[in-house]
Order: C-alpha cells, then sequence, then structure tokens
C-alpha cells in the first residue's frame, strides 16, 4: 500500500497563514478525488489517501503524483502543501512532518529505513501521543521511539494498560494496520485561533478556546442547529498536532455548555510546557435543533444565562457580529 498525506496550508505557509474554511476544504477533498477514490478527510486542513492505484493509472510514481496535487491546490486555489508518502497512514503523517513546510517527503518501504527514520524520533512524534503521555513514558527514561521500540510489550502494556500498550508498541515499530477509509467529513462547523507566537500561557489558551465556543455558538444558533460532540485540535510549534473529540451530555448550542467541554478537553491534555501554534474546535454530528430534547435542570442560574445568550445574538443579529462577545474572550489573531 502506497499512502499519502497531505497538509494544506494557507496562502503563506507559515503560522500567520489563513485558516482553511470548510467550503475550500470540500473543494480540496473533491480535487484530492479526482486522484484516487480512496480519500479519507481529515478536518480542519488535512487528508490521508491510498494512492496504489493510482500510480499504475497515471504511470507516474508517487512523488510525481503528490507533485501534480500540490500544483492543483496552488494553480487553483493559491494554496501550499506539504505531503507525506509511506506504507501507511502513520509513517506518512510522521515524514511529512519531517521538515520545513511545502515539500514532499518518502519514506521508503524497508524496514531498515523504517527503523533509522524512527529511532531518534521523541516519542511525541507518534501519531496518538500526547504531552500527558509522552511525559509518562519520559518518566521511565522511554523518551525515544527507538527506546520504546526495544522495550518489551509487556512492559509498555504495564505501563500504559493493554490496548494502549500494545498500539504504542507497534507504532514504535513503524506498524499501522488502520486502513485509509474513504469517507466525506461528518456535518460539521469548525473555527480556529492561530496564535502570534507560540503560545505556552494556559489561560491565553483557554481564552482562545472561549472565543471560538463563543463564535461555534452564535453560528450553530442562527443555522437552528446543535451538536451532539466536540472536537478539539491542537498543533504545536513542530506541527505535530493532538486531537481530543468527546459527546456533549446532550445535543446543544448553548455557549456556556460548549466552553465548559472544550476547557475539559484542553486541561486533560496536560500542555503545561507545550508549545502551542493554534487550536480548533469543530461542533460535530448537528442536527435540527427542533429534533433534540432539552433536559430541564430547573437552575436559575442556566435559565440566565440562556436569557442572556439570547439576548446578546439578538444585538448581534441588529449591529453585527462585534456588537459583543464574552469577557476574558481572545480576539480574532490576537496573540
Amino acid at each position: 500500500m502506497s499512502v499519502l498525506y497531505i497538509h494544506f496550508h494557507g496562502s503563506s505557509a507559515g503560522s500567520g497563514g489563513s485558516a482553511i474554511g470548510q467550503e475550500l476544504y470540500d473543494r480540496l477533498l473533491a480535487l484530492l478525488a479526482e486522484f484516487t477514490p480512496v480519500v479519507q478527510a481529515l478536518p480542519p486542513d488535512a487528508a490521508l489517501a491510498d494512492v496504489t492505484g493510482s500510480l499504475r493509472y497515471f504511470g507516474v510514481d508517487a512523488v510525481a503524483l503528490a507533485e501534480r496535487i500540490r500544483a492543483r491546490t496552488g494553480g487553483l486555489y493559491g494554496l501550499r502543501s506539504t505531503a507525506g508518502i509511506a506504507a501507511n497512514p502513520l509513517l506518512a503523517r510522521m515524514v511529512a512532518a519531517d521538515g520545513p513546510p511545502s515539500a514532499v517527503r518518502v519514506l521508503p518501504d524497508d524496514m531498515d529505513a523504517v527503523t533509522a527514520f524512527l529511532a531518534a524520533k521523541p516519542a511525541a512524534a507518534l501519531h496518538g501521543v500526547g504531552p500527558k503521555t509522552a511525559r509518562t513514558l519520559a518518566s521511565y527514561g522511554l523518551d525515544s521511539v527507538g527506546r520504546i521500540a526495544g522495550t518489551p510489550l509487556g512492559t509498555l502494556q504495564r505501563i500504559l494498560g493493554a490496548a494502549a500498550g500494545r498500539r504504542l508498541y507497534d507504532a514504535a515499530h513503524g506498524v499501522d494496520p488502520t486502513p485509509v477509509t474513504p469517507a466525506a467529513p461528518p456535518r460539521s462547523l469548525g473555527a480556529e485561533h492561530r496564535f502570534g507566537h507560540d503560545e505556552l500561557d494556559h489561560d491565553r489558551r483557554r481564552a482562545a478556546l472561549l472565543a471560538l465556543t463563543d463564535r461555534l455558538g452564535l453560528r450553530l444558533r442562527a443555522e437552528r442547529q446543535v451538536a451532539r460532540a466536540l472536537t478539539l485540535t491542537v498543533r504545536y510549534a513542530d506541527r505535530s498536532t493532538t486531537t481530543r473529540t468527546r459527546k456533549l451530555p446532550e445535543p446543544t448550542a448553548h455557549t456556556q455548555a460548549l466552553t465548559a467541554l472544550a476547557y475539559d478537553l484542553h486541561d486533560r491534555l496536560g500542555l503545561q510546557r507545550a508549545r502551542v501554534r493554534s487550536v480548533a474546535l469543530r461542533a460535530e454530528e448537528l442536527t435540527a435543533a427542533e429534533l433534540a430534547a432539552h433536559q430541564l435542570t430547573f437552575d436559575p442560574a442556566d435559565a440566565r444565562a440562556r436569557r442572556i445568550e439570547a439576548a446578546t445574538d439578538r444585538a448581534r443579529d441588529r449591529f453585527g457580529a462585534g456588537a459583543a462577545h464574552p469577557a476574558g474572550a481572545a480576539r480574532p489573531g490576537a496573540a
């Protein structure tokens, strides 16, 4: 199998590049589908594609195909992109992140090459290993993929649990049985905040999340939609990411409920010393508000918050989105 991972940047490839909206992202997925039917969306700005059959169909190698895709996205939409090509999704992601943006990188399907590539990588470079897990591993001296690969499976399972230990053991050896699953992104709404510099401050990250949940809540209510789940994506200075999704207690468009879950997702990552480049939230599994039931709480504070929210929505509808915003929320583009 030959897997292509592609990350789309804004009009300038650095951290200041503009965010990719849902409409443009859908167009990019459609463009990829012109090259292969096996495309898996990775919102908000990336995708996986199994190009094994495409290489035979187009009569080119993987690098030439990736460059053709990059040329199309650049010519049509003015975007830059970074591509990684490897034998499975894990390795394709990792090789894409192994250097400056806006390039095509290939990891040969050779065990010696894979072992050499992985050996010196930090534990956090493995997809799914967040800062908290990386610190746990480091406390046992397992701060590199090479050291993890040299650790017996049973030891890793005692540290992380049976399932997580097995996944980490396989990943450290470059094994990823996950197939590329063709699927369009579910109906969702997304928003992203990019910091002006690598952000270390916990409170500033929460202020950014508050601004994002305020935007998402307003859009959901305007479209008479509710979300059943929320996804947080944190992008770090080295361009690696951590993504977490959790169901909401009930389908909602209430900003206060969205904010509470966003804060909890963020705080559970344990990002005390992480250099964060951006945070993004997606309201997932949307459904019409009239089809969702709301559990009555008889809580005066909740009722008051919803009345204030409705009044604020009316003010914004009349005077513009900037007419009101939550105290303590980061402004768009703020550091």
